[in-house]
């Protein structure tokens, strides 16, 4: 049987079944639909650009807390990991493989959220989106977990699998916060006696929080990466224009510096534990 404490890398339980079969075509299948969507999603094949769609509600501009435009050139990298994820688990990885088994239809379950999420925006529900993103956060956060109970077997599933679940994660808490800030916006929810600019800070502050502890938690680099990448953006986009504000710039800067400082030093515990 396999195991899941920290460190070992997973072993194959038992014999290839008809369900690991099924299992790793609908993660490869869930993938192309996803990147199909998402292409239909930048306004290719007759859809609507998400920057447009729900009237604008979801653009660089929507709120102090979204990245500028192009931060979210990270999803062509996540895709493409989600693709070679697909392949890599049918083509070279064991049916049976044990972590394979314990995140494969939770994988198949980001991928359809995300691709619900882009119909939905498309649709322009806005605050359906927020609980489509809500839900795809939790699944990834359970992918991620269970995959840091037990080591990759080399390099290219750490890269493949671990790194694109990461990447993953860290950029849809981002996204999450950017969806929540733009719902409260289009609901006409102003302050609420702080002012929008010290908001956005506290929502950075909350976002940060949360990806110190996914760090932390799953001693992963990856989704500090991502989660950085969109903070970063945030600084920028906030830096000139209408929806300038100095506070959000410096508290996202900040927040950045800190994600990747918490990244970088899970990922040096835990290589110092597996050595």
């Amino acid at each position: 049987m396999e195991t899941f404490s920290g460190g070992r890398s997973a072993t194959s339980a038992g014999a290839a079944t008809g369900r690991d079969r099924v299992r790793q075509g609908a993660v490869l299948v869930s993938a192309v639909v996803a990147l199909v969507v998402s292409t239909i999603g930048s306004g290719a094949l007759g859809g609507t650009p998400i920057d447009e769609a729900a009237d604008g509600a979801l653009s660089a501009t929507s709120s102090l807390v979204a990245p500028a435009g192009p931060a979210f050139s990270i999803w062509g990298v996540i895709y493409a990991g989600l693709l070679a994820l697909g392949v890599w688990q049918l083509v070279a990885a064991r049916p049976q493989d044990a972590r394979q088994r314990a995140v494969g239809w939770w994988v198949v379950a980001s991928l359809l959220l995300n691709a619900a999420w882009i119909v939905v925006v498309q649709a322009g529900s806005v605050g359906l989106s927020v609980l489509v993103i809500a839900a795809l956060a939790a699944v990834l956060g359970v992918v991620l977990a269970r995959l840091s109970r037990t080591a990759p077997r080399g390099w290219l599933e750490a890269l493949v699998v671990d790194g694109t679940a990461g990447l993953y994660l860290g950029w849809v808490l981002v996204a999450t916060v950017a969806d929540v800030a733009a719902w409260l916006v289009q609901l006409g929810v102003g302050g609420l006696g702080l002012g929008e600019s010290a908001w956005a800070v506290v929502v950075l502050a909350v976002a940060t929080a949360v990806g110190v502890v996914v760090c932390l938690s799953t001693g992963r680099l990856a989704p500090a990466l991502s989660l950085a990448w969109g903070l970063a953006w945030v600084a920028v986009g906030r830096a000139s224009g209408e929806d300038s504000s100095f506070p959000v710039v410096v508290a996202a800067a900040l927040a950045a510096v800190v994600v990747v400082g918490a990244g970088a030093a899970a990922r040096a515990r835990r290589s110092a534990r597996a050595g």
